[in-house]
């Protein structure tokens, strides 16, 4: 019976050159393996933190075209929405209600005023009774100059019989019929008659510009009171209060029947066929703001284009608001106070250094930036310049391939180094 095989087994030797090998390799591991643990062990000695590389993002930086742009918040508002007033202290009786869609002359509201009716009705009569003055002083001018012509016709009348008896005492003087005391009577009187009739003349020229300048000046009242009444007329007719444009009615101010005082709002008028965007622009942004800059407004169902058309010299709450006319049409389907977002390119910049956007801007000012390098997050001093939505430009302190922290630096602590486990 056979048991096992130790027996026939034969102890052999190695031979020495294969286990010198064995050997050296060994010792070769040894020493990387050690070099490994002194670099892992130096980094960790130079780091204060370690945190998880699944908490952290990363960004290379790189090159590009930089497009400056702001995201903003805005709405839909009507480019035309007047409110319409009261234009005295009165009753208001409405003919339209909130929603009512009105075409431009529509009668919307009727005001009730006594006082201004009441003005009306006297100016009407001042403006009668002065149309009235201005005939009567028509007849009186005319009147007053016949009678001036009358005084220098009865003048003339005389000076030419002055001069025709003279004429016949010339005939007759040198015959010695008449005495010469009665020849120089003749002459006397035609004298006097020529200055009568030059003075008659005269008069009634007098008399005439006389009269003339009083019915010009009742003429020049007569207009002045017509102004006064067309002003009359005006305020009434105001009264009545019309549509401005075609359009809704947005809101009522006042309730039927109620007693409004002067400049009172009644109503807002929108006219939803033009449209803007009113933006309410970050202060920090105004400074790179300008008049015909483009923006893209996203509304939800789609977006459109257009450029900035006004902009409020107002700060209100660190805000300012802007409005965005549409290039284009406008797009179908738009509200009145439908929020909207938009976006406005503000500059474009070619072949910049730059880095993806992230909260590592906002931290300490954008004066520094975690740099990854042999698995440690080092900090590094930067110099940040443009800022857009999704990038930011770099002037100084990170070359094109590194690799920077963009979020999650806030368990960092300021810390010179961080170790980054997998």
């Amino acid at each position: 019976m056979i048991r096992d095989t130790s027996q026939q087994d034969t102890v052999l030797t190695a031979p020495a050159g294969q286990r010198r090998r064995r050997l050296l390799l060994a010792g070769a591991a040894a020493v990387l393996l050690a070099g490994a643990a002194y670099g892992v062990l130096h980094s960790w000695r130079g780091s204060s933190h370690s945190v998880s590389m699944a908490r952290l993002r990363i960004a290379e930086v790189g090159r590009g075209t930089l497009v400056r742009d702001a995201a903003v918040n805005g709405r839909i508002v009507a480019a035309v929405s007047p409110t319409l007033y009261a234009a005295a202290p009165a009753t208001v009786t409405l003919k339209v209600a909130a929603g009512d869609t009105v075409k431009k002359g529509d009668v919307l509201a009727l005001l009730e005023s006594p006082d201004l009716s009441d003005a009306l009705k006297r100016e009407q009569s001042s403006y009668l009774q002065l149309e009235a003055e201005v005939a009567r002083q028509q007849i009186l001018a005319r009147q007053q100059k016949l009678l001036a012509r009358r005084d220098a016709d009865t003048a003339e009348i005389e000076r030419l019989s002055a001069q025709r008896t003279l004429e016949r005492y010339n005939a007759v003087s040198n015959e010695g019929i008449i005495a010469k005391i009665e020849y120089q009577k003749a002459k006397d009187a035609l004298n006097s008659a020529e200055i009568r009739a030059r003075h008659a003349a005269q008069a009634a020229e007098l008399e005439s510009d006389n009269v003339a300048l009083g019915l010009q000046t009742k003429r020049n009242e007569l207009d002045r009171q017509r102004l006064s009444l067309a002003n009359a007329q005006r305020r009434v007719d105001e009264l009545t209060v019309r549509a401005p444009v075609d359009g809704f009615i947005g809101t009522l101010s006042v309730a039927n029947r109620s007693v409004v005082p002067v400049h009172a709002p009644l109503m807002t008028l929108v006219d939803l066929s033009r449209l803007e965007v009113e933006l309410e622009v970050p202060e920090t942004y105004v400074a790179d703001l300008g008049l015909g800059m483009h923006a893209e407004v996203d509304f939800g169902a789609g977006r459109a284009t257009g450029k900035l058309s006004a902009l409020s010299p107002e700060v209100v709450k660190n805000q300012v608001l802007a409005r965005v006319r549409f290039e284009k049409e406008q797009p179908a389907g738009l509200r009145q106070n439908q929020r909207v977002s938009a976006r406005l390119l503000i500059d474009e910049r070619a072949n910049t250094l730059m880095l993806a956007r992230g909260p590592f801007v906002e931290s300490e000012g954008g004066r520094y930036a975690y740099v990854v390098r042999d698995g440690v997050a080092v900090r590094t001093p930067v110099k940040l310049g443009a800022t857009s939505i999704s990038n930011v430009e770099i002037l100084s302190g990170l070359q094109a391939g590194d690799k920077v922290v963009i979020a999650g630096t806030e368990t960092f602590e300021n810390a010179a180094r961080v170790s980054l486990n997998p």
